[in-house]
């Protein structure tokens, strides 16, 4: 079965609290909508520092979150200074990294948890996903086609209600690695 691909820059998950120490009242504003439901870019950006350098312009995505959450790339870990944090299906922040520093226009926070490389992983209905013998949190591989084919192995099935988008999620290093961009297609292989 074929499924659209989508390139996850990095960005950040606030939760209330850390957002208001960032942005101060400022209200979350809605830039766009994301592909999957509730989800959405905010106008808001933050500037994150790290031992060796900073990228600003990290965009906030809404809407608050019970934990914040900080996705970025191996080679933005690189860049940053830090050792690469663990790849981790997102939400899940048991084991995630610290070491970086959030600035906004109001306020900084000092990360000690809450960075990760997000796991890539399948977006699909729990209705889709059972027509396909796919449970939620299974792994499965997709083969894309490109100059760069490959396969991706240890793709995560994210199948939940609310989940009704199907999107094959990887960030930038993988895409690059690749040669794909949002809006090619992988097959998923079971």
């Amino acid at each position: 079965m074929k499924v659209p691909i989508e390139v996850s820059a990095r960005h950040i998950h606030l939760t209330n609290v850390d957002y208001q120490t960032l942005f101060g009242n400022q209200e979350l504003i809605k830039l766009k909508e994301l592909s999957q439901p509730n989800q959405f870019a905010a106008k808001q950006v933050v500037t994150i520092i790290g031992p060796k350098n900073k990228i600003e312009d990290v965009r906030v995505i809404g809407p608050y979150r019970d934990d914040t959450q900080l996705e970025i790339s191996i080679t933005d870990a690189y860049f940053l200074g830090i050792d690469p944090p663990p790849v981790l299906v997102s939400g899940n922040l048991g084991k995630s990294a610290g070491g970086l520093t959030l600035k906004g226009p109001r306020g900084e926070i000092k990360m000690g948890k809450g960075i990760i490389i997000a796991k890539r992983h399948l977006h699909i209905s729990p209705e889709k996903a059972k027509e396909l013998g796919l449970t939620h949190l299974q792994e499965v591989k997709i083969n894309v086609e490109s100059d760069r084919a490959l396969i991706f192995d240890k793709v995560v099935v994210r199948s939940r209600d609310g989940l009704d988008k199907l999107a094959f999620q990887i960030d930038t290093d993988e895409a690059n690695a690749s040669g794909v961009k949002t809006g090619n297609e992988g097959k998923i292989i079971k």
